[in-house]
């Protein structure tokens, strides 16, 4: 449960952002989803829902997703399930039902650096970037890298179109638990950019050339080798060991299924 003081329905990003300075427990609204689990007191929550920043869009060069973008519009956007084999749709529309789909937020899913998200993951295998309103457009990686980022309001996801081919895989106990792990694969001219998330950490990724993948049959050899120096850990849904295993599994699917 959270406690909410003022909330504040802002009117643009830059009064968005003047408030969300003023104090340290201010904090910007998402659909709030993942507050309800937690315990926090917030002076002023800031409220972005007026500011129209629910879209997804495209152009010639990229796939724009606003922050308040909910994951139910992300798993039946037309855009979305046309690109990259539609994997940026399918990695959400397992999360537990259409109700709390229509309530998360892109935005704050990636804000939020959830170890756990399947989105997050999906988004890493792609060529991704982020918009910040003051600290401009940063790439997904490193933005996922930085421990303590200046707080700032996310106001745009940007997925380029290379025309890459790409899949997702996902464990789970159950279809609508959380992911146990989850990897997804893009490839393009023979590049593998190969994410693993739900570690139970952030999602990580590698890049591996396809003839190192595929030439001389090395590529479970490749796969093992790249698993084994990634960080794998235990909670309550498996151990890091398990995970380890399903890691190389799940990747090696990925891989194969590109190459058919």
């Amino acid at each position: 449960m959270f406690t909410i003081k003022q909330h504040l329905m802002a009117q643009s990003i830059e009064e968005g952002y003047k408030t969300l300075m003023k104090n340290r427990n201010n904090v910007i609204l998402g659909g709030t989803a993942f507050l309800r689990l937690g315990n926090k007191n917030i002076n002023i929550g800031i409220d972005l829902s007026n500011l129209e920043l629910d879209y997804i869009r495209e152009d010639e060069k990229n796939i724009e997703i606003g922050p308040m973008t909910t994951f139910r519009e992300i798993e039946t956007n037309k855009i979305l399930k046309e690109n990259f084999d539609g994997i940026v749709a399918k990695s959400v529309e397992e999360i537990v039902g259409i109700q709390l789909r229509s309530v998360i937020t892109a935005g704050a899913t990636v804000a939020s650096k959830y170890g756990f998200s399947d989105f997050i993951t999906a988004l890493l295998s792609l060529n991704t970037q982020v918009e910040l309103y003051k600290g401009g457009v940063i790439s997904l990686e490193e933005y996922l890298a930085v421990e303590k980022v200046p707080k700032d309001i996310l106001v745009k996801i940007i997925i380029k179109k290379y025309g890459k081919r790409a899949t997702f895989k996902t464990m789970r106990n159950s279809k609508s638990d959380y992911a146990i792990l989850n990897c997804a694969v893009s490839n393009l001219d023979g590049e593998y950019r190969i994410a693993v998330g739900a570690r139970p950490g952030r999602a990580v990724v590698k890049t591996i050339n396809s003839d190192e993948l595929i030439k001389n049959n090395k590529m479970t050899e490749k796969i093992e080798e790249m698993v084994d120096g990634m960080k794998f850990g235990t909670n309550m849904r498996a151990s890091g060991e398990y995970r380890k295993m399903i890691a190389k599994v799940l990747i090696r699917r990925c891989v194969e299924e590109l190459n058919n």
